[in-house]
């Protein structure tokens, strides 16, 4: 089986992009974990596949992990879709609407930059009382379509993101896996963030969901309003922008940043 493909990258998540509208791909997880390999396969954080949508959205957005597991969804992932699939319109569309696990979410082209509109994030815990080795402060969760947790850490540039965001990927508290999101002040509503996330098993250069629940409990802790900007590993740095409070709950949440095309090729399966 010869597989036809595109890389993108979102602000340095990476992904593999496929074309199944017609739905005559079945990918099992192995074969995923194998396109995702950086070894074996194409190499990236995660799978992104276009399917015909089953509700009134212009395309069902499907997420596969490096592993081979489905998500819900993916923030930088999302805003790769979107500029992927407005060029599947015929002269091309601005804004498109996409199912997800995670429910309906939105795009938008702002010249070379994409703005995704998320779903509204839930089960917010301030302070979940649990500890880790080689973390002083407190975690906090947030689900942004998939689940998150963080805390904020002094000299984010050395810190053990992968021993700490294992453990706290692993704990009992959060039965189902969480991303593990670690945070740095840079200036009042500049933050630094750094990733290590659930089905890569590793760090990557950046994760949207995680950059707007940590954009959302910053906001919490210290009163900064929306919009927030936020350093990426990758090198970029993004704006979350939001509306809502801790009382009401959060709505209106969107994410831009960049999301690029790398390059397109076939692989064999």
């Amino acid at each position: 089986m010869r597989l036809s493909f595109t890389k993108m990258n979102g602000a340095g998540n990476d992904f593999v992009v496929i074309d199944n509208r017609d739905l005559s791909i079945h990918l099992k997880s192995g074969q995923i974990a194998r396109i995702c390999d950086r070894h074996r396969g194409v190499g990236a954080d995660g799978l992104l596949v276009v399917e015909p949508p089953r509700g009134d959205a212009d395309f069902r957005f499907r997420y596969y992990n490096a592993d081979g597991s489905e998500a819900e969804m993916c923030g930088n992932g999302a805003r790769c879709f979107g500029r992927y699939t407005s060029r599947m319109v015929s002269g091309g569309q601005d804004v498109l609407s996409f199912e997800t696990m995670a429910g309906d979410l939105s795009s938008r082209m702002i010249g070379d930059e994409v703005e995704v509109t998320m779903s509204d994030p839930f089960d917010l815990q301030l302070d979940s009382g649990i500890s880790v080795k080689g973390l002083d402060g407190p975690i906090h969760s947030l689900n942004t379509g998939v689940p998150h947790a963080l805390s904020f850490v002094h000299d984010l540039a050395n810190f053990d993101v992968r021993e700490v965001g294992s453990a706290i990927r692993h704990h009992s508290h959060f039965p189902k896996g969480t991303n593990a999101n670690f945070v740095e002040e840079l200036d009042p509503g500049h933050l630094a963030i750094r990733t290590y996330e659930r089905g890569v098993e590793d760090e990557t250069l950046a994760c949207g969901t995680g950059m707007v629940a940590c954009s959302i409990v910053y906001h919490l802790l210290k009163g900064i309003p929306a919009p927030i900007k936020v350093n990426v590993l990758g090198g970029d740095t993004l704006e979350i922008n939001f509306e809502g409070n801790q009382d009401t709950g959060f709505s209106k949440v969107t994410l831009t940043g960049p999301a690029d095309f790398v390059f397109e090729g076939e692989i064999s399966l």
